[in-house]
């Protein structure tokens, strides 16, 4: 059974990613007011994520928001104005774009944080497995690297509620790596689990050594 440690250790990560939703999200909010040492671990959570946010593109916004600045300023009440009664309108116009614009600022349609794998009873550390918009491809990134015995392989599988589990293929133990996930659907309700295997992957097409990490598809 995981300790309370590693139990909020996994929901700072939900909540950091934006997939802790509803009463399970207000709740945790809560708890934050209230527990300094929990806040430390969001907060440690958010940093550890900061890097996913380079990846957004920011988006031209329509038309339409242009317009809709420029009807919310006054209408000129005089015909001549002061020079700097014209530079105060302008910095309210730069101001108004900076509170509209970023609504339109969106993840890139590459990869976006799906959910977050857990280390088993006996292990330690987590990885983030993130998604393209079109759900064909992954990205693993784990947390807190560790070194495999050139013996041993990590092997990522896919697993429906009373299926067998799915190779999606090897991953690599100390950095980022992106699998396409080829004809299978993910789904909700999926897990996403990490097993260690012999070198070159499970002879048998199943698991045959420990699960190391393992989460579950939420939402999508």
């Amino acid at each position: 059974m995981k300790s309370k440690g590693e139990y909020d250790s996994a929901l700072a990560a939900e909540y950091a990613l934006g997939t802790l939703r509803g009463p399970a999200r207000l709740h945790f909010e809560r708890r934050i007011q209230r527990e300094p040492t929990l806040a430390a671990l969001v907060a440690r959570w958010q940093t550890l994520l900061a890097p996913l946010d380079l990846a957004l593109t920011p988006v031209l916004p329509p038309e339409r928001v242009w317009k809709k600045i420029q009807l919310s300023l006054p209408i000129e009440a005089a015909p001549r104005r002061k020079r700097w009664d014209y530079l105060g309108w302008a910095l309210a116009a730069g101001l108004a774009a900076l509170l509209l614009v970023p609504r339109f600022i969106t993840q890139p349609p590459d990869f976006a944080p799906a959910v977050v794998l857990n280390a088993g009873q006996q292990g330690t550390g987590q990885w983030i497995v993130s998604m393209d918009s079109g759900k064909r491809h992954l990205r693993l990134t784990p947390l807190n690297p560790q070194t495999l015995a050139v013996a041993n392989s990590l092997q990522l599988w896919a697993i429906l509620p009373g299926e067998k589990p799915r190779s999606l293929g090897l991953v690599a133990a100390e950095k980022p790596t992106e699998l396409a996930v080829n004809s299978m659907t993910l789904a909700q309700g999926m897990t996403i689990a990490i097993s260690l295997e012999p070198a070159g992957g499970s002879p048998t097409g199943l698991p045959t050594g420990p699960v190391l990490y393992s989460g579950q598809l939420t939402s999508l």
